[in-house]
């Protein structure tokens, strides 16, 4: 298998007046394309911040890292934004969906930004919004869908863009749990019919499950590694 993720000796820290945070202390990570991974830990053990490292909104203090063989740690944050955009999908636990926009226009506003013409992106948006089930729902506000079937949009949304890697922060945090769990089995859908790379960050570890493995952050560092199967299940 081919890498996608690559990070070596990842460190962030931050500082706060005069005192120093350390938020990832050496992180050595390597995900192989169509694998789906979860990143699981307590408040405050470096998950959101992993999160941001991947999905280049950040960059790390010291390390080493590439996406798709590409080294981005030292790169402009114009050339991190092209990245994003070719690479990466994001799905958060707010939905962050437009309310006057209706669930196709949604899916449609970030291609509009990778300057795909009108007739493409609407392909592009009802494809992505039948691929999650929601191809009866596309002309719907957001406040005429449940919980569930927003973050379905979302899920779509991230999907338009033909990501190679989708990165999800708490995909299910702010659903009840049988809306989580159809949102897990689309996502487990989708890594198993197309190949995508998922990473997710969770809390819950019934949610962890659905990765084939599992990567527990501490103190910044990654604890232990645990291979998921059917009897851990």
């Amino acid at each position: 298998m081919t890498a996608i993720l690559e990070l070596k000796g990842i460190t962030r820290s931050y500082k706060t007046g005069q005192i120093k945070v350390q938020a990832l202390a050496g992180v050595d990570l390597t995900i192989e394309k169509g694998e789906f991974v979860s990143i699981m830990g307590p408040s405050g053990s470096g998950k959101s911040t992993m999160l941001n490292l991947i999905g280049c909104l950040d960059l790390p203090t010291e390390g080493t890292y590439k996406i798709n063989g590409v080294q981005v740690e030292k790169m402009r944050d114009s050339r991190l934004s092209e990245i994003r955009n070719q690479f990466i999908g994001f799905v958060f636990q707010r939905f962050h969906l437009l309310s006057n926009l209706n669930a196709l226009e949604n899916v449609e506003l970030p291609l509009i930004y990778q300057g795909l013409y009108g007739k493409e992106r609407k392909i592009r948006a009802k494809e992505a919004l039948a691929a999650v089930g929601l191809d009866d729902r596309m002309h719907h506000l957001p406040s005429q869908l449940s919980g569930g079937q927003q973050q379905r949009v979302a899920i779509a949304r991230a999907l338009a863009s033909k990501p190679a890697l989708i990165l999800a922060d708490e995909p299910t945090g702010a659903l009840d749990s049988a809306s989580g769990k159809n949102i897990m089995e689309i996502f487990t859908e989708l890594n198993e019919k197309t190949g995508i790379t998922i990473v997710q960050v969770t809390h819950e570890r019934e949610i962890a499950l659905y990765g084939h493995r599992i990567y527990h952050l501490r103190d910044g560092l990654i604890e232990n590694i645990e291979e998921v199967t059917e009897l851990s299940k």
